[in-house]
């Protein structure tokens, strides 16, 4: 039992590392080549767990082999557009210009049915608001509306708003966080002042957000039961 443990935190730690160097894709966003490495090393590494038989090494080598196959195979991607379109594929368009192209919708084996549940994930539900809809090479499916339909923006509406970047999270759970006070142009001496005026502890912060402009929101930690 101990040798299956302390096997199983040395893979872990192999596969978190090779996850790490392959990106930081989620398991929506792979593209193909990644996808075949992620399944491909989750099962070499389940080998080595169910058979302790099998020396540690011969599961290690060939994870870190696939990975090191993968990221010169995202270098090459990266710089070669033949590459590129070889292991991932290019982007095809499913509806141009307000229609539907059916020929490629049979082409990528998409029902109706599935044409319509990518516009509702998108946020459309009436297929005569679309102008364009694309697969990308992961698979999801990008849509622009006609412009009829658009939302109007602030622009449109004469409704101009100062450029400003978002908020950032400077504590969380009573931690400090700083480089996001780095990034705010702010330092400690600030964030103690604030607290004093807000009678609040660093250790008693659930969430604490600040802007450039000055802005700040204060989440204290609820009491346990």
């Amino acid at each position: 039992m101990t040798i299956v443990l302390i096997r199983s935190l040395i893979l872990y730690a192999v596969v978190i590392a090779s996850v790490r160097l392959m990106g930081k894709r989620q398991l929506g966003e792979l593209q193909p080549s990644e996808l075949v490495i992620t399944i491909l090393v989750s099962n070499i590494a389940t080998l080595s767990l169910e058979d302790t038989g099998i020396p540690l090494l011969c599961g290690i080598l060939p994870i870190l082999a696939l990975v090191c196959c993968e990221v010169i195979a995202s270098q090459l991607s990266l710089h070669y557009t033949p590459v590129r379109r070889i292991i991932s594929g290019s982007p095809k368009i499913i509806i141009r210009e307000g229609r539907p192209d059916q020929e490629m919708l049979r082409a990528l084996r998409l029902s109706v049915d599935d044409l319509l549940c990518a516009l509702r994930m998108n946020g459309i539900f009436d297929l005569s608001e679309v102008q364009f809809a694309i697969v990308e090479t992961n698979g999801s499916v990008s849509v622009c509306r006609k412009f009829a339909c658009e939302s109007p923006t602030r622009q449109d509406l004469d409704c101009p708003r100062p450029c400003a970047d978002p908020p950032l999270l400077v504590a969380a759970d009573g931690e400090l966080r700083e480089h996001a006070l780095d990034a705010l142009g702010r330092d400690r001496a600030w964030l103690c002042a604030f607290l004093e005026d807000a009678h609040c502890r660093l250790e008693e912060v659930f969430l604490l957000t600040a802007d450039r402009a000055g802005h700040t929101q204060l989440i204290r930690k609820e009491a346990v039961g």
